[in-house]
């Protein structure tokens, strides 16, 4: 295959708003030893790439200048040192962007052990929204919270990507009640539409009160949390008598914090044996390889099986990668917004 010597990339100089990201052209990266070079398709956009942008704590460092974009859909467009699949041409999604140099260009380069081939009947836009979001609803739900049948789970964000991975997974896993944290009734006919047995806006005040009347006053077994700011300890008021609350982000760029009184009752309580857990994907994908494939294989079995459909799809040019942050950022969005490079 005949390759360009430059490509158009989506990059950061300095960390601030949307408006710092910039369409710039660059050289087109050579593959190193273990890695292929991939011709982008389609660039997930998740809300990590909009938290290192911000400067928001993050748990990997960001150089700059840098490229975001943590997750690809695309073809093999070269094989460095030492790889010989998959072939040149094959239809593969990936990890990018450990290096800083992500997902939001024209080419990326990624790990061999880090390229999925793309299974039939699976688009690239489609194939590239399930690592992240995918495999962290996955993850939480199977290998964290352990989510069994007939307990119940409240899950925020519910029509989003992780959110609506999340709802449908619990769905699938048998559980008792889902009860889907919303900002609009948009969002609430998203969710239940999707699985969600009953819905609350968490933009309103007295909202963890509504789950513990879902719940008949005990509360959900597991909480997931991605907001920050006061939503943790609120929704802690909603979780029941051993159950687990994983923290798996802080959209809000606020990080989770809680109150006084909320301390005082999480940990000093005589009753509750509640959990607080803190989550990172990419944590699992480096420290714990084989949990996290094996989660993502079996997260692409049960899209290719249609048991789970992937969130809805917004497509824009790379060229409105600064807009797509801005969308994102907003929260009015629900499913997933993808960049296209060419």
């Amino acid at each position: 295959m005949s390759l360009p010597s430059t490509m158009q990339v989506a990059r950061i100089h300095d960390q601030g708003g949307p408006e710092q990201i910039r369409i710039e052209t660059v050289a087109v990266p050579q593959p190193g030893p273990g890695q292929l070079l991939i011709r982008v398709e389609s660039a997930s956009v998740n809300f990590s790439d909009v938290k290192r942008r911000r400067g928001d704590a993050y748990p990997f460092p960001t150089m700059l200048p840098f490229v975001p974009g943590g997750e690809v859909a695309g073809s093999v467009a070269a094989l460095g040192p030492g790889v010989d699949a998959p072939a040149v041409g094959a239809p593969v999604f990936a990890l990018v962007g450990g290096d800083g140099q992500g997902g939001y260009a024209q080419f990326a380069l990624a790990y061999a052990a880090q390229v999925t081939p793309l299974p039939a009947g699976l688009d690239a836009d489609r194939a590239s929204v399930l690592i992240v979001a995918g495999a962290t609803a996955a993850l939480i739900l199977k290998q964290v919270a352990e989510l069994q049948p007939g307990q119940s789970i409240l899950i925020p964000a519910a029509a989003g990507a992780v959110g609506s991975y999340a709802v449908q997974l619990a769905r699938h896993l048998g559980a008792g009640l889902i009860v889907a944290g919303v900002s609009s009734p948009a969002k609430a006919k998203i969710a239940r539409s999707l699985g969600a047995h009953v819905s609350v806006d968490y933009t309103r005040p007295g909202w963890a009160d509504e789950v513990r009347r879902a719940t008949d006053g005990r509360g959900v077994d597991v909480l997931l949390e991605a907001s920050g700011g006061p939503l943790l300890a609120q929704g802690l008021h909603a979780l029941a008598p051993f159950g687990r609350a994983v923290v798996y982000g802080a959209a809000s760029g606020r990080s989770a914090a809680l109150d006084a009184a909320t301390q005082e009752r999480f940990f000093y309580a005589p009753a509750p044996n509640q959990s607080l857990i803190a989550f990172n994907v990419g944590g699992w994908f480096m420290e714990r390889p084989q949990a996290a494939g094996a989660a993502l294989v079996e997260l692409v079995g049960l899209v290719a099986q249609g048991v789970l459909a992937t969130p809805t799809i917004q497509r824009l040019p790379l060229a409105q990668a600064s807009e797509a942050h801005r969308l994102l950022e907003s929260r009015q969005t629900s499913g997933k917004l993808v960049l296209k490079p060419w």
